[in-house]
């Protein structure tokens, strides 16, 4: 276990050599939905693989070239989601929503209610849950991902999957590769959704991410970034050493695992003067890298959707904060300097109150 932001930063900047992404425990897991997902391959596959998420989620930039289309798929979304939602809003209906908003922006328009699609991955990822003791159902994965194949064939343009086609690279094995995207998707819908909670509570954070007109979404996107880091949806960064590694003055044999747990890095209040508060603006200063906050992971195995996660979870807060005043009901009004360490935000609803025009 790394119990070291210094020693966390070493482990993400030496990956995939010697720090493995393709941990056996990942590989357990994994193999159930995407047995060529680029975080369980090595070597030239992992490369061509990473490469392809690379180039279609445009990992590093902050504007993603399809910017105008999301933007316009989540603003047509949004108010039926609040006008759905009434006077309070559910996780429930915020994530079927959410999922009409990625898939319309994965596929096209034409996808929008496909919930099969849906349905079937988290059918074989419940099953992945059981990693190393649960027989994998080659049959269900095998439609799953024909599914996500054929999602990707009839893709309309301006679409994640049209920019998947244009590469033309069958060895990255795209369905593979777009199975984690979706994956990875429902983690960024928790974030957007605990972030509206947190804003919730927060009338005067709230008020400051309303006003976010500038292109970035600079304070929208650090809320979103605080949120994970509060509350990781993945708590741990696993890696696996893949040859004998000098560590200090020992040697760390080939095939050990490495644990990074990022509550603990995160809520160390004996190093984070902002530990267990809400503190966006560490991220608008460049105080969370300066920390080695790492919500996204980092280096070389950073996830690759992490600026498409910011900037879709940022127009949907900035579309719902446009439309709507949200409050939590009377004594589930989260703290905001004093955050609780676990957040269940599957049971949670949060008020709704419809904006007056001239306030909009």
């Amino acid at each position: 276990m790394v119990l070291s932001s210094a020693d966390a930063r070493r482990v993400l900047a030496e990956t995939p050599e010697p720090f493995q992404s393709d941990t056996s425990e990942k590989h357990a897991t994994l193999s159930h939905f995407e047995p060529a997902g680029s975080l369980i391959s090595r070597g030239p596959e992992r490369a061509a693989r990473r490469a392809f998420s690379d180039d279609v989620l445009q990992s590093g930039c902050p504007l993603h070239i399809l910017l105008p289309r999301f933007r316009q798929v989540i603003e047509e979304e949004a108010p039926m989601l609040l006008a759905q939602a009434g006077e309070g809003l559910s996780w429930g209906a915020f994530k079927d929503a959410w999922f009409r908003i990625v898939r319309r922006c994965t596929f096209g328009d034409h996808a929008g209610g496909d919930t099969r699609l849906t349905a079937l991955l988290i059918r074989v990822r419940s099953r992945a849950n059981g990693a190393f003791l649960a027989p994998k159902d080659r049959v269900l994965r095998d439609r799953t991902l024909s599914s996500i194949a054929a999602a990707l064939h009839s893709a309309e343009p301006n679409t994640l999957g049209a920019l998947a086609k244009a590469t033309g690279d069958r060895r990255a094995r795209p369905e593979d590769q777009v199975a984690q995207w979706l994956f990875a998707f429902d983690a960024a819908g928790i974030a957007t959704f605990r972030a509206l909670a947190v804003l919730a509570s927060d009338p005067a954070s709230a008020s400051q991410a309303r006003d976010d007109a500038a292109p970035e979404l600079p304070f929208l996107r650090a809320c979103l970034l605080d949120t994970v880091r509060l509350w990781p949806t993945t708590p741990a960064v696993l890696r696996q050493t893949d040859r004998d590694t000098r560590w200090g003055d020992a040697i760390m044999p080939a095939g050990t695992g490495v644990l990074i747990h990022l509550p603990f890095l995160h809520r160390d209040d004996e190093r984070l003067p902002f530990a267990h508060r809400f503190a966006p603006k560490v991220w608008l200063t460049g105080e969370g890298e300066r920390w080695g906050l790492i919500p996204f992971s980092g280096g070389p195995g950073e996830c690759p959707a992490r600026n498409l996660v910011l900037l879709l979870g940022s127009l949907m807060l900035q579309s719902l904060l446009r439309e709507s005043r949200f409050d939590m009901p009377a004594g589930e009004a989260l703290n905001t300097s004093a955050l609780p360490a676990t957040f269940d935000h599957f049971s949670l609803i949060i008020r709704t109150a419809r904006l007056r025009a001239d306030l909009r």
